[in-house]
C-alpha cells in the first residue's frame, strides 16, 4: 500500500554539510496496515514455523547445547553483515583462548554480540521490559570490545549520522537527527509494549526493526542492535521461549532486497511488502534452524553409536563426544574441565578419534603440544545456509 511518505524531512547538519535528516512518524502506520488474504496467509506461515521452532527441545537431548552453538553462528552473520571477516570457527578459537585467523577486532565484535544477546533474554526473564534503560545496557554490552569501545557505548548519539554516500547531502538516507532522538525512541519503546495498544507479536517486531534502523539512535552498532531486537521482542511476548529466530543469514544472503524494504517504507509507507520480506525470512530462518536441529540430532545419536564400538574407550569417548556438542572447538583443557576426565584419557581419546577410520574430529594446528581440535561434522551443520 502506498501511503507515502512516512515521516518528515528536518534540515540537519552532519559533517559541515547542510542536508535533510528523516524523522519518522509513530507507529503503528496510518493508515492501518491492509492484511490481505496473500499477507495472511505467509504470516499465518510463519507463526506455524515459529511453532515448530519452539518445540525444538524435544528434537534435541540437550536444547541448551544446540542454543549455545546457534547463538553463535548468528552473532558472525549478523557481524559479516557489517563487514567482519570472523567465522564460527574464529569466534569459538578466540572463547577458547586460542587465536582466530582473522583481526582480534573483528572476532571480539561477534563474541560481544553473543554477550549482548545473552544478557537481553536474561534482562526479559527477570521482568524487565525493552526500555531505552535496556537498550543502552545492551549497547553497552555489545560495544565493549573491538573496534566499539571509541563510538559511545550505552549512549545515544550526539552528532548527525549519515548512510551512503562520501558526504551527506549524497547520502542514501539520512537518519534522525540527535535532538529528536529521544522523541523518537519514547514513541518506540511505548509501542514495542504495546501501549496505548497491543500489536500481534510478529508484526511488532517487523516494524520495531524497520523504526530502530531508520532512528538510527547510536553511532555503531544500530544493525547488529536492531536485528537483536528482533528475538528478544518474540521471547518477551512469549511466542518462543529460546531466541532461536535470526534473520541475520536471510537478511545476508538477500542484503540488496533488505535495503530496499527499509527505503521503501520511508519513502512510499509500503509496510505490506517489508512485512511479506520479513515474515518469507521468518518461515525459510525457522525452517532451516528446525532442520538444522534435526540433523545435530542424527549426528549426535550416529557418533554415539559408533563410539559404542570401541570397547573399554566407549565410556570416556561418550564423555568427549558430549563436551564437543557444547564445544565443537576444544583443546585437551576444555575436555578435562567439561568432562570431569584427565589429560591423559582425554588425549587418548582424541587421538583415537583423529585417526582415519574414525575421522570424527582433526587436530588444527599441527603441533605436538597445545593442540585444538575440530568436531568438523558439526561445524559443517552449523555451516550451512
Amino acid at each position: 500500500m502506498d501511503r507515502g511518505i512516512t515521516g518528515q524531512y528536518v534540515p540537519s547538519i552532519a559533517g559541515g554539510i547542510a542536508c535533510q535528516a528523516f524523522v519518522p512518524a509513530p507507529l503503528p502506520p496510518q493508515p492501518p496496515l491492509q492484511l490481505d488474504n496473500k499477507l495472511a496467509g505467509r504470516i499465518n506461515q510463519a507463526m506455524l514455523t515459529l511453532g515448530r521452532l519452539d518445540a525444538i527441545s524435544t528434537l534435541l537431548p540437550d536444547a541448551r547445547l544446540f542454543l549455545y552453538s546457534y547463538v553463535r553462528k548468528e552473532a558472525v552473520m549478523s557481524s559479516q553483515i557489517e563487514g567482519t571477516q570472523s567465522s564460527l570457527s574464529d569466534l569459538m578459537l578466540y572463547e577458547m583462548d586460542g587465536l582466530p585467523g582473522v583481526p582480534m577486532d573483528d572476532v571480539q565484535e561477534v563474541s560481544c554480540y553473543v554477550s549482548a544477546l545473552e544478557l537481553g533474554v536474561q534482562r526479559i526473564r527477570e521482568g524487565h521490559p525493552i526500555s531505552y534503560r535496556l537498550l543502552t545496557e545492551l549497547h553497552r554490552a555489545l560495544m565493549t570490545s573491538g573496534r566499539g569501545v571509541s563510538k559511545a557505548p550505552g549512549s545515544f548519539r550526539q552528532n548527525q549520522v549519515w548512510i551512503g554516500g562520501h558526504r551527506a547531502d549524497e547520502a542514501t538516507f539520512v537518519p534522525t537527527p540527535a535532538n529528536e532522538l529521544a522523541n523518537c525512541w519514547a514513541a518506540l519503546e511505548r509501542f514495542i509494549n504495546d501501549v496505548p495498544d497491543a500489536t500481534d507479536p510478529l508484526i511488532k517486531a517487523a516494524l520495531a526493526h524497520v523504526q530502530f534502523e531508520t532512528i538510527h539512535p547510536f553511532m555503531d552498532g544500530n544493525g547488529r542492535l536492531g536485528r537483536l531486537l528482533i528475538p528478544l521482542i518474540l521471547v518477551s511476548a512469549g511466542v518462543l521461549s529460546q531466541p532461536l529466530l535470526y534473520l541475520s543469514v536471510f537478511f545476508k544472503k538477500h542484503r540488496q532486497s533488505y535495503y530496499d524494504k527499509l527505503q521503501q517504507v520511508r519513502l512510499t509507507g509500503d509496510w505490506e511488502s517489508w512485512l511479506l520480506f520479513f515474515v518469507d525470512a521468518v518461515s525459510a530462518t525457522a525452517t532451516q534452524a528446525v532442520n538444522t536441529a534435526q540433523q545435530l540430532n542424527a549426528l549426535r545419536d550416529a557418533h554415539r553409536s559408533h563410539i559404542g564400538n570401541l570397547g573399554r574407550m566407549a565410556p570416556s569417548a561418550r564423555q568427549v563426544l558430549d563436551v564437543l556438542f557444547q564445544y565443537p572447538i576444544a583443546n585437551i583443557s576444555t575436555l578435562v574441565k567439561r568432562g570431569g576426565m584427565t589429560a591423559a584419557t582425554a588425549g587418548k581419546v582424541m587421538d583415537l578419534l583423529s585417526q582415519p577410520e574414525h575421522g570424527l574430529v582433526h587436530e588444527l594446528t599441527g603441533q605436538k603440544r597445545n593442540r585444538v581440535f575440530a568436531y568438523s561434522a558439526y561445524i559443517d551443520i552449523l555451516n550451512q545456509d
